[in-house]
């Protein structure tokens, strides 16, 4: 469930009010999403997504996530495109909350994507990555390597009673990655940009969404994210080289990586895993077990972790 702040028709009605965009026919609540919530408005001038943004997405960021979107659809990005009102204005507040209304975009999410599909994704990352050096501001990203041993510590000694492997592996992430490669080039990255962030049609890519991890940071540790991503199986088992040789033909043929980047692919895929070992680690720990969200297996990530400790720059890209 993802509507944590009701919506009634006539608050509805009153926020519309504002907007060249006609008046509601239909809407409901939808359930996929943890982070806000989210509702499908149809109206007499065409759909739209009304979000409002819950605790767990600080206001402050706001406006940067909204200017980069923009700036994104306005590149030819397939990036839902924010709505403002008669006023110019696109953050606006609904029932106590920040809420934005914003484009519609077609097409579903995968969860066993085809080689066409995640070259078409690593197409997609290699022109955001583009468009996204023509957006100057910077967002720091808050969960990048200096967060992870910290992250680890608020574990509080207890990640042994997920699984009695995983101190060990995050031990050997956090010494993998403790010379982190700084230098390389940095710009916008997504940094979250798993298959259900990903609209598909045809085997096309209709939609890049939810930005809310999008920051200033290492291009190429974006691409290692969307590797760690698309190029697996869901409970990270079984890394799949056609997928991975897919995913770095599409991105190649977009933007590519430097020798130096490509050099460091492993380590910031150890990286990119041991982010994601451990925020589900710690949800896993601290989420109770009658909560709205439901926590995510950290060992899917902790499996890519111990691959990625042994992997090749090659062997990532498929080769």
């Amino acid at each position: 469930m993802a509507v944590y702040t009701p919506v009634s028709a006539a608050d509805l009605a009153a926020f519309l009010a504002a907007y060249d965009v006609g008046t509601a026919i239909s809407f409901k609540g939808i359930a996929e999403g943890v982070e806000n919530s989210n509702f499908l408005v149809d109206t007499t001038t065409g759909r739209y997504f009304l979000t409002l943004y819950e605790k767990r997405v600080d206001a402050a960021d706001l406006p940067w996530f909204l200017a980069l979107t923009t700036h994104l659809a306005g590149c030819g990005l397939p990036v839902p495109r924010p709505i403002t009102d008669r006023g110019g204005i696109a953050l606006k507040s609904l029932n106590g909350r920040p809420a934005c209304l914003i484009e519609y975009l077609a097409g579903v999410s995968v969860t066993d994507p085809t080689p066409d599909e995640c070259q078409a994704v690593g197409e997609a990352l290699g022109k955001l990555h583009l468009a996204g050096a023509q957006f100057t501001a910077v967002r720091e990203n808050a969960l990048g390597p200096a967060a992870w041993a910290p992250l680890a510590a608020r574990c509080d000694g207890r990640m042994g009673e997920i699984d009695r492997a995983l101190p060990a592996l995050v031990d050997a992430g956090l010494a993998a990655t403790a010379r982190w490669p700084a230098s390389l080039p940095r710009g916008t990255i997504h940094a979250d940009l798993f298959c259900d962030n990903v609209l598909m049609l045809d085997s096309k890519v209709s939609g890049l969404i939810d930005f809310y991890f999008a920051c200033t940071d290492l291009i190429a540790y974006d691409y290692a994210v969307t590797h760690a991503a698309w190029c697996f199986s869901v409970d990270g088992t079984t890394h799949v080289p056609a997928r991975a040789a897919a995913l770095w033909a599409g991105y190649a043929a977009a933007r590519g990586l430097s020798a130096a980047e490509m050099a460091a692919l492993p380590q910031l895929g150890a990286g990119a895993a041991l982010r994601f070992t451990l925020t589900r680690a710690f949800d896993w720990l601290n989420t109770p077990a009658d909560a709205l969200v439901t926590r995510k297996d950290p060992m899917a990530f902790a499996r890519r972790l111990a691959w990625y400790l042994a992997a090749s720059p090659e062997v990532m890209l498929g080769q």
